[in-house]
């Protein structure tokens, strides 16, 4: 039996306790940070992403986070935010934002569940799956802003290209 099929006869189940049993079945490192928000560490193949998803009962959102360090010089943000917006026209699920204290790199989602709606561990999985998937995809353009000395839309052209085969 598939981890997903455990949870169809149960409704209501928590999402965080849904999402620390995916990091379980998947081996991520995690911390039940309380009974409403989880962190984890998702290793992909640019970095590994810090992920923090959090319940809100007030509004019935599920909130995911997927964050990894930049610390851009200050002469390369307004290239960086120009990218941003380029890449976020490109993203329908979600969004990238920069936190400039932080110096984080932040995509954000929030899965919108009305009353008496609960999330399947199969959708989670996949938001947690797109949120990874959107940072490995733009990582690169987001290197070659910063650091390559690349125009935004030239290094744009290396996220939307479709790779073929393996290096």
């Amino acid at each position: 039996m598939s981890y997903t099929e455990s949870y169809m006869d149960m409704e209501d189940l928590h999402p965080i306790d849904i999402v620390e049993t995916l990091a379980e079945h998947h081996e991520w490192e995690f911390d039940r940070i309380g009974d409403d928000q989880i962190a984890m560490a998702v290793e992909a193949q640019w970095r590994t992403y810090s992920i923090t998803l959090a319940w809100s009962a007030y509004d019935q959102t599920l909130r995911l986070i997927c964050t990894f360090e930049m610390e851009p010089p200050a002469e390369k943000m307004p290239n960086l935010l120009d990218a941003l917006n380029h890449i976020n026209d490109n993203c329908w699920a979600g969004a990238f934002t920069y936190w400039v204290e932080q110096q984080l790199m932040v995509y954000r989602y929030g899965l919108l569940l009305g009353e008496g709606q609960s999330a399947g561990a199969e959708q989670i999985d996949r938001m947690i799956t797109a949120a990874v998937l959107a940072c490995e995809r733009y990582y690169p353009a987001f290197q070659l802003v910063v650091w390559g000395d690349k125009d935004p839309e030239a290094a744009l052209q290396v996220a939307i290209a479709e790779a073929y085969g393996r290096a």
